[in-house]
């Protein structure tokens, strides 16, 4: 998809033609949008097929000129009908083109960091101020890494209560998805905290004072983010061999009652069976005594019951 915004008033209107100070804004984009790029801008074909993919590596360039700048964002993965075991989370390249004075942003999705910045009307400024424009994009993104990183936690932590007294491995492999979300997260917001300073400190853009600033809250942002998204996925690493453990305990438990009662039923079965072979009984005599089977019930009861207690007894000291 194609999207053409020019400043207007005050704001970014969309249009529908290419101008010489426009952002330039390619989602999935089709050949032919491609090409209608290229053949505008002029700039490298590199430069708009290189963020198509997926596995690309946030880094900056400049050649004759024209600068790209790659960097990974956030994107949900998770819509409200997938079921909890798709990951919720993942990260993706989204290219950033200077050219003239324009500026071109493509990715391989509608990533919802256009969305956020054209609904921040504060923080939007004209694409001939490119610098300041790219800074802000970027904070932009960093921000929804953040906001990302509070909903992780916050059902994390609903997924916590749950599990003190589950056995179930469910819970578990809910939050092995939230752990793979944490780990491109991390793993993405080191590469782009490196890519932040490599922009900073690039000669070929001509950063102004204002310029910095706005670079510098941006690169604040990202090492905020990456902070939080490692202390998350150090609590969930901890919390999740935490409760295993706990689920290891639980079923410990439960074989430990079904182990005693498994005692309990063996007592009676033993005697019935000793004395259910093709042997006299005690207290028999020729003529039968028939309080003979009641009083190997007794016994058994008897033995149950001694049993029982010890196992109380152990249980109130804590041995067992």
């Amino acid at each position: 998809m194609l999207s053409v915004y020019n400043w207007e008033n005050g704001g970014l209107k969309e249009t529908l033609e290419l101008s010489s100070s426009c952002w330039i804004n390619l989602a999935d984009p089709t050949t032919a949008e491609l090409e209608k790029v290229l053949s505008f801008s002029q700039v490298p074909r590199d430069f708009l097929t290189d963020p198509l993919d997926r596995e690309e590596r946030p880094r900056f360039e400049n050649e004759d000129g024209v600068s790209l700048i790659i960097v990974h964002v956030p994107y949900p993965v998770r819509g409200e009908e997938d079921d909890e075991s798709v990951l919720p989370y993942e990260t993706i390249p989204m290219g950033i083109v200077l050219f003239g004075k324009s500026v071109i942003t493509i990715c391989s999705i509608a990533t919802p960091v256009v969305s956020a910045f054209l609904d921040q009307i504060r923080r939007v400024c004209p694409p001939g101020e490119q610098n300041r424009f790219t800074a802000r994009l970027l904070w932009h993104g960093a921000v929804l890494y953040l906001r990302y990183l509070r909903d992780l936690h916050a059902k994390t932590e609903n997924l916590e209560d749950s599990l003190h007294e589950s056995i179930s491995n469910e819970v578990l492999l809910k939050l092995l998805t939230y752990q793979k979300s944490l780990v491109y997260f991390t793993t993405s917001l080191k590469a782009d905290n490196i890519l932040m300073s490599r922009i900073d400190h690039a000669r070929q853009l001509n950063l102004t004072e204002d310029d910095h600033d706005v670079l510098d809250d941006a690169a604040v942002e990202y090492q905020q983010a990456l902070e939080t998204a490692s202390i998350h996925a150090n609590i969930l690493n901890g919390a999740m061999d935490t409760f295993a453990s706990l689920i290891n305990n639980n079923l410990n438990n439960v074989m430990k009652y079904l182990t005693v009662a498994t005692i309990f039923l063996a007592v009676p079965t033993l005697i019935t069976s000793a004395f259910g072979m093709n042997i006299n009984l005690p207290f028999v005599d020729d003529a039968g005594n028939p309080w003979v089977f009641w009083l190997l019930v007794a016994i058994s009861v008897g033995i149950s019951g001694v049993l029982g207690g010890l196992f109380y007894y152990l249980y109130k000291k804590r041995l067992f």
